[in-house]
C-alpha cells in the first residue's frame, strides 16, 4: 500500500496545498522559478503538510487557516533540501537531478534562501507570538542539526546519543512542529496540543531510523541514488553504529570511511552492513519510537483523525522503502 493512500480524504485539501506551494515559489526570476518549481515538482511525501491537517482535526478545522501553516512547513523543510544537496554533494534525489546538479551550488543555494524567505512570508499572515515563537525555536534547532552533524561526519567512534539528538533537530523537530502547530492554529487545548507534539517527535525519530536502515536494505532504483550514500558522504547513521560493533565490520568501515570507493567496494560495504544484526538492532530501535507514538494517539480523542494518524504511524514504523 502507498502512504498517500492512508489520507486519501485529504486529497482535495492537500490539492489545493500544492497549488498554494507552485504560488509561493513562483518569483519575476526565470531562473529560481525554474529551480524551485525542478524541486517541487520531484515530489514528496508531504508528510508535515499531512500532520498540519490532521492535528487540525482535533480543533475548529478551517482549511483556508491550515493552510497557512501547512505551505510554510514544507516550505523550510524543502529549502533544507536543497541545502542539504549542496552540503552533501549529491546528485540526485528522489531518482532526479538536485537543483545543484541541475544548475550549481550558487544557484542551488539562492533558491534554498528563497524558499524559506517564502515561507517566513507566508505564515506572517498568522497573528500569533506564540506559534511564531515554536517555529523559529524549531528552526533555529534544525540549523543547529545541519552543524552537528557536519561535526560528525567521518567520526565513527561517536556514540547512540549523538546520533539521536542529531536525527532529533535534523528531523523530528521539523514533524513535531507540524503536529503542535496544527493543533494550535486551530484552537485545541493545551494538553491536546502537548500530546500531537510528543507524538510529531517520537513518529519523526522513528521516520528518520527507518529512512537510515533504508539506505542499507533498499536498492539503488528504490532509493533513486546509490545504496550506502550516507556511509559514503560519512555521515555516520543508526545501522552502521549497531555494526561497528563486530570488529571484522567495524575494521572495514574504519578502512573505508572517506575513500572514494569502486562499485564493487560499495556493494560490499552494503552487503555487509545489510547481512548484519545491525537491521534488526536499528529496527527494534524505531519500533520503541513508534510505540512511544501510538501511545500519544491514546490520550487523544477518537475518531478519523487519530484513525488514520495511528495507520501512517504504522505505515512509516513498517515501510520497506
Amino acid at each position: 500500500m502507498k502512504l498517500k493512500l492512508l489520507y486519501s480524504d485529504l486529497k482535495p485539501e492537500l490539492d489545493m496545498i500544492e497549488k498554494e506551494l507552485e504560488q509561493a515559489v513562483d518569483s519575476e526570476s526565470l531562473l529560481l522559478n525554474d529551480a524551485s518549481l525542478h524541486l517541487l515538482q520531484a515530489g514528496g511525501k508531504r508528510i508535515r503538510p499531512v500532520f498540519v491537517l490532521l492535528a487540525g482535526k482535533f480543533g475548529n478545522y478551517n482549511i483556508d487557516v491550515m493552510k497557512q501553516v501547512a505551505v510554510p512547513l514544507e516550505l523550510i523543510h524543502m529549502a533544507s533540501l536543497v541545502h542539504d544537496d549542496v552540503i552533501d554533494d549529491s546528485e540526485t534525489r528522489r531518482g532526479k537531478p538536485t537543483v545543484k546538479a541541475e544548475w550549481n551550488n550558487s544557484v542551488a543555494m539562492y533558491t534554498g534562501d528563497f524558499i524559506l524567505a517564502r515561507a517566513l512570508e507566508y505564515i506572517s499572515e498568522i497573528d500569533s507570538p506564540k506559534l511564531h515563537h515554536i517555529l523559529s525555536k524549531t528552526m533555529i534547532e534544525v540549523c543547529r542539526g545541519e552543524i552537528i552533524q557536519i561535526e560528525d561526519k567521518y567520526k565513527l567512534d561517536q556514540n547512540l546519543r549523538d546520533y539521536l539528538r542529531r536525527i532529533k533537530r535534523k528531523t523530528a523537530l521539523l514533524i513535531s512542529s507540524s503536529c503542535e502547530l496544527g493543533a494550535l492554529v486551530s484552537g485545541t487545548d493545551e494538553k491536546t496540543a502537548a500530546h500531537l507534539r510528543r507524538f510529531g517527535y517520537f513518529i519523526g525519530m522513528s521516520f528518520q531510523i527507518i529512512d537510515d536502515i533504508l539506505d542499507f536494505t533498499s536498492t539503488d532504483e528504490e532509493l533513486g541514488k546509490p545504496a550506502g550514500s550516507d556511509f559514503i558522504q560519512g555521515n555516520i547513521t543508526l545501522p552502521i553504529l549497531c555494526a561497528r560493533k563486530n570488529p571484522e565490520v567495524y575494521s572495514l568501515l574504519k578502512n573505508n570511511l572517506g575513500k572514494e570507493l569502486t562499485e564493487p567496494e560499495r556493494l560490499h560495504i552494503v552487503k555487509t552492513v545489510r547481512d548484519s544484526t545491525a537491521i534488526d538492532e536499528a529496527k527494534a530501535i524505531s519500533e520503541r519510537y513508534l510505540q512511544k507514538a501510538l501511545e500519544e494517539l491514546a490520550y487523544l480523542p477518537k475518531g478519523n483523525a487519530n484513525k488514520t494518524m495511528r495507520k501512517i504511524a504504522f505505515f512509516i514504523g513498517k515501510r520497506k522503502f
